[in-house]
């Protein structure tokens, strides 16, 4: 049995059951997609030593567990700032189509070098303290009802408060990537911070499930620095429209922390549809 999210066939990459979501048995949790793009944008080159400062996943329609194939591009070469694009396409065996492109990434890129700062330079900002360590809370079951091997209940570990996966409203949820997204590849930093950021709007989900669906189209995360260990915390709540006709819109947003502070920030809009 293979553990990982992802195995290559020839030039095409097979996702594996340890990748899918909770709403199908058959297609993929944003958390795997954004992680597969995250690993295939930083291996392309650079000019120099970049920051991937801000990932943002476009999910254009269901990724199913099928072969697929990426294709990387440069949008923007530079020595300062860069912005890569890969795209996630059915293999053409599978697509008879021409709509074939299931879901899009791009990387920004900023040049990183020393800088000296002044002293205090952080103080306007007040304290920030960050949630205690992922050691201080029990490990949670993220499975609903009976669910069969799946991305949230098997390839990633989540730490929290008592039942805070069964319960709405706000969450902070401690998340640790378990199964690499290829066999035999550690997961970068970049990686686990993508394979983390996507749960914000379940952690923080406000509206039950099974009566509703509050599905992501899109993930951006901003970084300003990356994570210290296999670790990544989301502070999560969501909101929604509630003062007209527009409660179908909705939006998670969710710090991003790991054991030593704040590393960023990552937003996901919502489709919100009754079921």
């Amino acid at each position: 049995m293979t553990d990982s999210l992802f195995v290559r066939d020839g030039d095409a990459v097979v996702p594996t059951v340890l990748s899918t979501g909770p709403w199908s048995e058959d297609s993929l949790h944003g958390g795997p997609v954004a992680a597969l793009l995250a690993d295939a944008l930083e291996t392309m080159p650079t000019a120099g030593p970049m920051f991937p400062a801000r990932l943002t996943l476009e999910l254009l329609r269901p990724v199913g567990l099928e072969p697929m194939r990426i294709d990387t591009r440069v949008v923007r070469g530079g020595r300062k700032v860069q912005v890569l694009e890969a795209t996630l396409a059915r293999a053409p065996e599978q697509a008879p189509s021409a709509e074939t492109t299931v879901a899009r990434a791009t990387l920004q890129q900023i040049h990183r070098a020393p800088v000296v700062l002044p002293a205090g330079v952080d103080a306007p900002n007040g304290p920030d303290p960050g949630p205690p360590p992922p050691e201080a809370f029990a490990r949670q079951d993220a499975r609903f009802g009976n669910e069969t091997r799946r991305y949230h209940t098997e390839s990633v570990e989540h730490r929290g408060a008592a039942n805070f996966l069964g319960t709405d409203g706000p969450a902070v949820d401690w998340i640790r990537l378990i199964n690499p997204v290829f066999p035999g590849v550690d997961p970068t930093p970049l990686v686990r911070v993508a394979a983390a950021a996507d749960f914000g709007n379940g952690i923080s989900r406000i509206l039950p499930f099974g009566r509703y669906l509050f599905l992501n189209p899109d993930l951006t995360i901003h970084l300003y620095r990356l994570p210290v260990d296999e670790w990544v915390c989301l502070d999560a709540i969501t909101r929604l429209d509630t003062t007209g006709d527009g409660g179908s819109v909705g939006l998670a947003e969710s710090v991003l922390w790991d054991r030593t502070g704040r590393l960023g920030r990552s937003q996901q809009s919502l489709l919100v549809e009754a079921i």
